[in-house]
């Protein structure tokens, strides 16, 4: 079975076992939609029988716990659906986690770096991208104008960035 990052648990809420969940996806209502979560590397699933919005923050509860006890370890723990759960997103639209470690080239095939994190704006995403030294980050708008193909399968797309973006 193949399993799909939805968010992670930042903290416990309360004294009845539910848990903060930071969302990776850009609607967090979505939330409202699951039956069955499964918890940190171990994958243990867990009925969701609760969902809260608060500050950004979806608010879990679920049927197998009902002390904070019970969600103390859950901390820092990413939560994952089931692949087949998964929503499907239209044309040219990637979930954030399939973006992130793809190897960035520019028109000459040249490696730049990977992606390392997204930046949810308004008008657009931003990539962040990591030279592979390590030392520089550039920030690349999630624009056609500058993201000329995203190869999902491969990790790999190609950026056509403008004089001083890639230094």
């Amino acid at each position: 079975m193949e399993f799909t990052i939805i968010g992670k648990i930042t903290n416990t809420h309360g004294i009845k076992g539910e848990v903060r969940v930071y969302p990776l996806t850009d609607n967090i209502e979505r939330f409202s939609d699951l039956d069955k979560v499964y918890i940190g590397e171990a994958k243990r699933q867990a009925s969701v029988k609760t969902v809260k919005y608060h500050k950004g923050l979806a608010i879990l509860g679920f049927e197998e716990f009902d002390n904070i006890n019970q969600v103390l370890d859950f901390k820092d723990q990413y939560l994952y659906i089931d692949d087949e759960d998964r929503i499907v997103l239209p044309e040219d639209r990637y979930f954030i986690f399939d973006l992130i470690g793809c190897e960035v080239f520019d028109m000459a095939n040249k490696s730049i770096g990977h992606i390392v994190d997204v930046i949810l704006n308004m008008g657009n995403d931003v990539y962040v991208i990591k030279n592979h030294k390590g030392d520089k980050e550039y920030l690349i708008p999630a624009v056609k104008e500058f993201i000329k193909t995203i190869d999902i399968d491969k990790k790999k797309i190609v950026i056509d960035p403008i004089e001083g973006m890639i230094e």
